[in-house]
Order: structure tokens, then C-alpha cells, then sequence
């Protein structure tokens, strides 16, 4: 459902019904963004995602929203496609990859169950070849704006190890692999690609990982500022990629975690 339309920049959040992805959705409505919004939850879960979108709605903004597989090619051509008969020629300025969908299991231990090849394959594809799926097709059907910022979120997990992280871990250092050759290949079409590495940050799917408590006093001890990141905090970030002087950032990792990394 699409409300009255006024001509502003679009952003295209691919996981934005929690989370991280929510708050960008926040953000970048506040700051003047239509929305296309793509989640894939249960459907007792979605009494409260409708609230959520329906308050950024009421706020002015325009949302389309999608709940559909997002890794799925034959629904990312209906997502695209339905998208392009809302929007019409309007194109997308923001692309956020915020897709949380991976196993978290150990390598090695007792009476669980282990990591297997299957495990590693779907939390790659979902969590980082789904980038370049998604910058592909829509620069194949020219629904990019000129300067459009692809942007996707990491972890310090892509090259620090940590028990049950091993697929999530592999899927994020390939991320942001893929990441920087988007940056590169697709410079010739005007887009800017950046990933944004988020301190330990108490969402939905950190709270699936089975070491998340010990993940959390770790973080508030390493952490300058005593507190983990917030979503927002994330979201803040994004909307400074999506400025016009954030045009020369291309093809890096920006840490956003008030300095955890730093020990």
C-alpha cells in the first residue's frame, strides 16, 4: 500500500522490519526518503511490522513494503516490478542491504549440532552474494539514480573469530569482498559502495546467536563509552553515506561502535 505520492528520493531497505534495517527506514523517512521496504516474518509477527510502517506512513512518508523472500530471484523480479509500477521513472537513490538470514552453530563441540556445508551456503548467499544480486538487477533495468549509495551492513566478526560465528563470520568477510568490488566495476554506472561495520548491537538476531550475553558484557567492557551501539546510531551513519558530500566515500568499511573495536 502506497500512500499519496510527492516526488522525493526513494530507499530501497532489503530487511527493514527490525533491527537495524528499521531504524534506517526511520531515519531516512524523517529525512525526507520514500520508502520500499522488503522483510520476510511470520505472520504473527506482523501485527506490530504494519504499526511500525504505518507510524513512518503517518509521518509523511510513503512506504511500499514487501513481505517476500528477498533472496528468491523469480520475488526479486516482483518486488522489481512492482516497484517500477509505483515509482514510475522515479529511481532509487539508496540501496541497504540489511538481510540477517544465516546459521549460527558451533565448528566443534558436544551433544550439538555442527556447522555444515548447507549451513555455510545459504548464510553466504543470503548474506552477502544477495548484494550483488540485488545491485545487478536493478542497474540492469536502469532503476538507479546517477549517484545512487549501495551500502551494507558487517560486523567486527569478518575477521575477528567467535564460537557459533564461523558462517556469519565467513558471509560478512565475503561481503565485505563483494562490497569492494562494487565500488569498483559499477563506478562506471555512478554508484557508491560502503559498508558499515556496527558495534555489538542488542537486535532480534544478535539475541539468536547462543553467546550473545557473554557477546554483550564484552562489548560494554571494551566499549570508551560503556554502552553498546544502537540501531540508531546505525542509522545515523547511512544517512550521512547518502549525502552529497559523502560522494567521495567509495568502497570502504566505515566503523560505527563509539570505538568497542579499538581493544
Amino acid at each position: 500500500m502506497v500512500a499519496t505520492r510527492k516526488e522525493k528520493e526513494i530507499a530501497l531497505i532489503l530487511g527493514g522490519s527490525s533491527g537495524l534495517g528499521l531504524a534506517t527506514a526511520k531515519k531516512l523517512a524523517a529525512e525526507g526518503y520514500d520508502l520500499c521496504v522488503v522483510h520476510r516474518d511470520r505472520r504473527n509477527a506482523l501485527p506490530a511490522i504494519e504499526d511500525a510502517f504505518a507510524t513512518i506512513r503517518n509521518n509523511g512518508a510513503n512506504v511500499l513494503t514487501f513481505n517476500k523472500d528477498a533472496t528468491n530471484s523469480e520475488k526479486q523480479d516482483e518486488i522489481v516490478s512492482e516497484i517500477e509500477e509505483a515509482f514510475g521513472t522515479q529511481k532509487i537513490k539508496v540501496v541497504v542491504h540489511s538481510i540477517a538470514r544465516g546459521n549460527v552453530k558451533p565448528m566443534y563441540a558436544k551433544d550439538v549440532p555442527l556447522l555444515e556445508r548447507s549451513d555455510f551456503i545459504l548464510t553466504l548467499e543470503a548474506m552477502a552474494v544477495n548484494l550483488y544480486e540485488w545491485t545487478a538487477i536493478l542497474v540492469a533495468r536502469n532503476m538507479l539514480t546517477p549517484d545512487a549509495r549501495i551500502l551494507a551492513f558487517t560486523s567486527e566478526g569478518s575477521t575477528k573469530p567467535s564460537p557459533y560465528y564461523a558462517a556469519v563470520g565467513a558471509a560478512k568477510a565475503a561481503l565485505e569482498a563483494i562490497l569492494r568490488s562494487i565500488a569498483l566495476e559499477f563506478a562506471e554506472a555512478g554508484l557508491r559502495a560502503n559498508g558499515i561495520q556496527a558495534g555489538v548491537t542488542d537486535t532480534v538476531s544478535f539475541r539468536k546467536i547462543p553467546t550473545s550475553e557473554k557477546l554483550e558484557d564484552e562489548a560494554l567492557k571494551r566499549n570508551p563509552f560503556g554502552r553498546l551501539t544502537t540501531p540508531e546510531d546505525v542509522a545515523n551513519v547511512v544517512y550521512l553515506l547518502t549525502l552529497p558530500e559523502a560522494n567521495w566515500i567509495n568502497g570502504t568499511v566505515i566503523k560505527v561502535d563509539g570505538g568497542e573495536s579499538l581493544r
